[in-house]
């Protein structure tokens, strides 16, 4: 089992899910202004990166057996029909965000909501991106992709994230960290399956 790294600059934000994500329904002209401020804060040139992994992958009932360790997961089962291999992945927007939480939770809470929601935008820009590459490499192999699922949706335990951890060796690869709560740092950082499976006649996707 071979595990790839790749490095994603974080670009093109979406300014309405980081709303979304700080819980604001309305966007007024101060809120914009904070907004803004807390965007300045974030370094030109913060990237993301990925480690991940390619298993085959067999699905009998609700166990997903991927080789490496085995799931038991109904929801998981659902994503995975039809799919014959699955690439594990996790991914990360650094370190820095956490920082910058830390040294304004104190002084300024509404800032520290907003970087946030910026850092989950930012960590969710570099798996879309990394999505979006690898159902483009697995098209031209005559494949196509299920959306990322990962632990803590549905049934899935988070008791996953273990599994993962040993799979793709994410403290070296990319500096993420996992701990006895199974809870990861730097915090702007997920973990995540993607089904693959041959592509039906006629499907372009």
């Amino acid at each position: 089992m071979i595990t790839h790294k790749r490095n994603y600059d974080i670009i093109e934000l979406d300014t309405s899910e980081i709303l979304r994500y700080a819980g604001v329904k309305t966007c007024d002209f101060e809120t914009q202004n904070l907004l803004n401020e807390c965007l300045n804060l974030i370094p030109e040139n913060i990237s993301g990166k990925v480690c991940f992994a390619m298993l085959p992958l067999t699905v009998t009932e609700d166990i997903i057996d991927l080789g490496s360790f085995k799931i038991s997961s109904h929801d998981l089962q659902k994503n995975l029909s039809g799919c014959h291999s699955a690439i594990i992945f996790a991914a990360t927007a650094g370190i820095e965000f956490d920082r910058l939480i830390k040294t304004y939770g104190s002084i300024s809470p509404s800032k520290a909501l907003f970087l946030q929601s910026i850092g989950t935008e930012c960590v969710e820009n570099v798996c879309n991106q990394f999505c979006r590459d690898i159902k483009k490499e697995q098209n031209k192999l005559g494949n196509t992709t299920m959306p990322r699922f990962s632990p803590g949706y549905g049934d899935l335990p988070l008791e996953l994230q273990t599994e993962i951890f040993k799979l793709l060796n994410c403290e070296k690869n990319i500096g993420v960290f996992l701990n006895d709560s199974l809870l990861m740092t730097p915090s702007k950082s997920v973990t995540a399956i993607i089904g693959i499976k041959s592509k039906d006649l006629g499907d372009e996707n």
